[in-house]
């Protein structure tokens, strides 16, 4: 699968999940800059965060997976995956309130770098994207 119908694959099961209220695309791919052996930074606005990282088999829905691991960074916890197809992808799963205003420093830089919405059910993230562009 290519990075484009991998994208547009995450976005419509995202829309199909009850806890998700947003997913969004950052880093290179958000702003265009990928190379060939870039990941795809993906953040994930869930309810239930928990449950997310403690049952991760639906990170199979997108491919066979060669190797995954969890990554803790701060608000957000990441789940990387490699695919059998050479995709590597970073899930990182947070709260809805993550995108809520007032942005913190570490969100504030993410957004700024590039986020494009993929799915946004609650507006949270449109209004993150339009705080932060405003404020840069």
């Amino acid at each position: 699968m290519t990075a484009a119908e991998f994208l547009i694959t995450v976005a419509s099961w995202a829309a199909e999940q009850p806890d998700l209220q947003g997913l969004a695309l950052v880093g290179s791919y958000a702003r265009n800059a990928a190379h060939p052996d870039s990941d795809i930074d993906l953040v994930l606005l869930s309810r239930q965060v928990a449950s997310r990282l403690a049952n991760t088999a639906w990170v199979s829905s997108f491919g066979s997976v060669k190797q995954q691991q969890i990554e803790r960074w701060g608000r957000v916890t990441s789940i990387r995956v490699g695919y059998a197809d050479g995709l590597e992808v970073e899930f990182g799963v947070t709260t809805p309130d993550w995108a809520d205003l007032p942005v913190d420093p570490g969100t504030r830089r993410v957004v700024a770098d590039g986020m494009r919405i993929l799915f946004d059910a609650s507006g949270r993230l449109d209004r993150l994207r339009r705080d932060v562009c405003a404020g840069s």
